[in-house]
C-alpha cells in the first residue's frame, strides 16, 4: 500500500460504516471493539465482527473474520480485488491473511487511512 491512498470509486461511502456496525455488534456480545469487512467492485462482501472472546480464538480477529466470510459467500479461494476497510489497523497475521486471500489494499478508520500490506 506504499503508493498511496485508495481510489475512492474502489470503496463506497458506506464500507467504513459497516466496519463500524460490525464494531457494535462485537461489544453488544461482550467482544473486542473491533469490526472489518471486505469489499469488492464497489459492494461488501465480506463481514467481520471480533470474535475473540466469543470463541475463545486469539486468531478470530474482524479482519479474518471478514476475510473467511468473503470467500465463504463467494465461493472462491481468493479475493483479488478486494478491499479491506477496518475500524483500526490490522496486525501482523491479518495484513498476512489479507495478503494470502488476494487483497492487496487495506484502509482503516474513518480518514480511510491506507494500510502497507507488504511484507
Amino acid at each position: 500500500m506504499g503508493s498511496g491512498r485508495v481510489p475512492a470509486q474502489a470503496v463506497p461511502d458506506h464500507a467504513y460504516a459497516a466496519a463500524v456496525a460490525q464494531r457494535a455488534r462485537a461489544e453488544s456480545w461482550g467482544d473486542q471493539p473491533y469490526g472489518a469487512v471486505v469489499v469488492l467492485d464497489g459492494a461488501v462482501v465480506g463481514l467481520g465482527p471480533s470474535r475473540v472472546v466469543q470463541r475463545r480464538d486469539p486468531d478470530a480477529h474482524a479482519e479474518r473474520e471478514a476475510i473467511g466470510d468473503a470467500l465463504r459467500r463467494l465461493g472462491r479461494a481468493d479475493l483479488a480485488g478486494a478491499v479491506l476497510v477496518g475500524t483500526s489497523p490490522p496486525c501482523s497475521r491479518c495484513r498476512e491473511a489479507a495478503r494470502r486471500a488476494g487483497i492487496r489494499r487495506a484502509l482503516w478508520g474513518e480518514r480511510l487511512e491506507p494500510v502497507d500490506l507488504d511484507p
